[in-house]
């Protein structure tokens, strides 16, 4: 079990928001706001040997909010070259351009969903590409009448893939890694989703990271146990350098990768 740390970059500043609150319109529900830069905390993790993060272009693509919310990722990424994964607003045609800017993985929802729909041309174009070893799918989920579906467009959109064994299995093809946020409890700091961690802990050979809710050591230990050590976990909002209460320092020595302090 490790920890990866994340940079949630929305309108050009580090952010950590409530999850599901994100909207074209409404903007978003805030949790922090950074007062430093995405490459303060790109070498800061860098500092304490922390790879395999995430960075989280919050904006849509296309737009003048988005250009700058990209130019702080790509400091991020600059800052320490293989460290980090990044995401948000990448399609095949843009996914090599931020693996040389410095990303070790793309991570993917919305752009490889059609009306709702799993492309597997934009899978198998993405694959193309960059490599599945570089692709990273994030299949961060909300419950719609008993079961987890995959949500896209900033988590306001419902799918029709249900995130379940035989799926995670079949689409571990074209990834080396999947990114899972339980959307319902992302930023609340209200608990951990132990349904979910139990479900991907039943799917063998493939690494998943876990976002969702985390608020103390106690939630830690949590996915631990459920997770039987093989789910990664990340945190945001409860962290003390976006805010929170629990101790950054704290969090990386109870995990296999965060040995220096």
């Amino acid at each position: 079990m490790k920890f990866r740390p994340c940079i949630d970059i929305h309108d050009g500043k580090v952010k950590q928001i409530v999850g599901g609150s994100l909207s074209d319109t409404d903007g978003a529900k805030e949790n922090f706001v950074a007062s430093k830069d995405a490459d303060y905390y790109a070498s800061f993790y860098k500092e304490k040997e922390l790879p395999g993060g995430h960075i989280i272009l919050l904006n849509k693509s296309g737009t003048e909010a988005y250009e700058a919310t990209k130019r702080q990722a790509f400091l991020a990424l600059a800052t320490y070259p293989g460290g980090m994964q990044v995401g948000g607003g990448i399609t095949a045609d843009n996914a090599a351009g931020f693996i040389d800017a410095g990303a070790s993985h793309i991570i993917v929802t919305s752009y490889v969903f059609t009306e709702g729909k799993l492309d597997y041309d934009k899978l198998n174009a993405l694959v193309g590409a960059v490599g599945k070893e570089h692709i990273v799918l994030d299949m961060s989920c909300r419950k719609k009448n008993g079961k987890y579906y995959v949500v896209t467009d900033r988590w306001q959109t419902f799918t029709d893939v249900c995130v379940e064994a035989e799926t995670l299995k079949e689409l571990s093809k074209y990834c080396d890694e999947f990114l899972i946020h339980g959307v319902d409890v992302e930023g609340m700091q209200q608990g951990i989703d132990k349904e979910l961690i139990k479900l991907l802990a039943g799917v063998a050979g493939v690494t998943f990271t876990y976002a969702g809710g985390v608020r103390d050591m106690s939630d830690i230990d949590i996915i631990e146990e459920i997770g039987e050590g093989r789910i990664d976990f990340t945190i945001g909002s409860a962290l003390d350098i976006f805010g929170g209460k629990l101790a950054f320092d704290d969090v990386c020595r109870r995990t296999t990768n965060g040995n220096k302090q």
